[in-house]
């Protein structure tokens, strides 16, 4: 087993408090000291000190994965599942790998967008000029001109991009579980147009310039013994500052700022902006969402925005474990009113698949998505039990799967051999 180098550095003390621990009261003032200490480090300062270099792969086949036909995220050598843990003990190391490998896959996530869902990549904003900071959504050939019916996705919050609900779900589960390709492909299957939203790209990130501070000698008409001291101060300064930097960030990573994105600084103004220069100016008669997380609470805040506009073009909208908040948000009577005739959230319940859900929110019905999701895939059907995601995640139990709820209707199953859709407000 590996022994860190911050382990070897804290062990003598931790010895040394045990012992200390032993003996009588007069030791106290000791242990009092050497926990006083102890609260001055920082570990995870501590640990890039003995980490290797951050350098990592830039493809799938630099980390040696690919996705194999039944879209898992498998060794290309041992065909093992993705390990997290590929160093031991080096967390922060392997948290870096897992976000790079999670960059790699939201561009390959992207690709099939395009490739195999056939969507176009729409830059915004729309009168975006060639040297400001822009941001995309996809859009199907016919997302504005369809006449009959429009899907929109919106995904959560965190590291997910446009066509994922969930990274973790991506690499550990599979390509179906993780990202919105059922959806979109079942919709299209049924005819809609779609709009995948894409509302956590809200900056670009460009490496800080350096600052360079004219020293004072240069510009002062000081006494050059005044300046000769001011000049070894700020050197000495200087001297420590640098030391600290290199402690502080050993592997020399770049600091980074970010650049907002015009009209589109938060998933609540990307959602506005979308539907003021597309869904608003789409032929569809009828509009529908699905919305999981954050995603739940930006629909609301355009409720809020554009509340006639929404009432007049959306059928129905599905969410899946919303976060939003019709009194924070201070969302009108009028909005929960209509929340409550054309909304269903799906929320994490051990109960049976769209069992109501008790709410003291005034909103919209709640139902279980239940931790056992039926998934139809040609005529083969099979139930499999599934643990609750975390993080990114939520609870996209019957959702993710396409699980067509036995109440509302509002979703289409992913695949399958399914029905039409079914809901009052959907065209047949």
């Amino acid at each position: 087993m590996s022994i860190s180098l911050s382990s070897l550095i804290l062990l003598p003390i931790w010895i040394s408090m045990a012992q200390i621990q032993q003996g009588g009261p007069d030791e106290k003032e000791k242990t009092t000291a050497l926990k006083d200490l102890l609260s001055r480090i920082d570990l995870d300062e501590l640990m890039k000190k003995d980490e290797p270099p951050l350098d990592f792969p830039d493809t799938l086949e630099g980390f040696e994965y690919a996705f194999n036909e039944k879209g898992q995220l498998r060794h290309i050598k041992t065909g093992e599942p993705f390990v997290f843990n590929y160093r031991e003990d080096l967390h922060r190391w392997n948290q870096k790998r897992y976000e790079a490998l999670g960059e790699i896959i939201t561009k390959y996530v992207y690709e099939l967008l395009e490739k195999d869902c056939n969507l176009k990549k729409i830059s915004i904003p729309v009168d975006a000029t060639e040297s400001e900071p822009k941001s995309f959504i996809f859009m199907s050939e016919d997302a504005l001109t369809n006449p009959q019916k429009l899907m929109v996705l919106i995904h959560g919050s965190g590291v997910v991009r446009a066509g994922q609900w969930a990274r973790r779900l991506i690499i550990n589960e599979d390509l179906d579980s993780g990202t919105q390709i059922p959806f979109i492909k079942r919709a299209m299957d049924e005819g809609y147009g779609v709009i995948v939203l894409n509302p956590n790209e809200n900056y670009i990130e460009v490496e800080k310039p350096k600052i360079h501070v004219q020293s004072s000698s240069d510009s002062s008409d000081e006494p050059a013994e005044k300046r000769e001291r001011k000049d070894k101060v700020s050197k000495e300064t200087k001297k420590r500052r640098d030391f600290y930097e290199k402690y502080r960030n050993p592997q020399r990573e770049k600091e980074m700022m970010q650049l907002y994105i015009r009209e589109n600084g938060s998933p609540e103004e990307h959602a506005i902006y979308v539907w003021d220069h597309f869904i608003a100016q789409s032929a569809a008669e009828n509009v529908f969402f699905v919305a999981h997380s954050y995603g739940g609470l930006a629909f609301v805040e355009l409720m809020i925005q554009r509340e006639a506009d929404v009432k007049s073009k959306v059928t129905a909208v599905a969410l899946t474990d919303s976060v939003h908040n019709v009194w924070h948000q201070e969302a009108g009577k009028t909005i929960r009113e209509w929340m409550r005739e054309n909304c269903c959230n799906w929320v994490s319940s051990s109960e049976p698949l769209d069992t109501s859900v008790e709410s003291m929110l005034p909103d919209c019905p709640r139902v279980s998505a239940d931790f056992i999701y039926l998934f139809t895939r040609d005529t083969e059907s099979k139930i499999e039990a599934e643990t609750q995601a975390e993080g990114e995640a939520g609870p996209m139990q019957g959702a993710r799967r396409g699980t067509r709820s036995q109440v509302s209707r509002i979703t289409p199953r992913a695949e399958g051999g399914t029905k039409p859709l079914n809901h009052w407000g959907c065209p047949k």
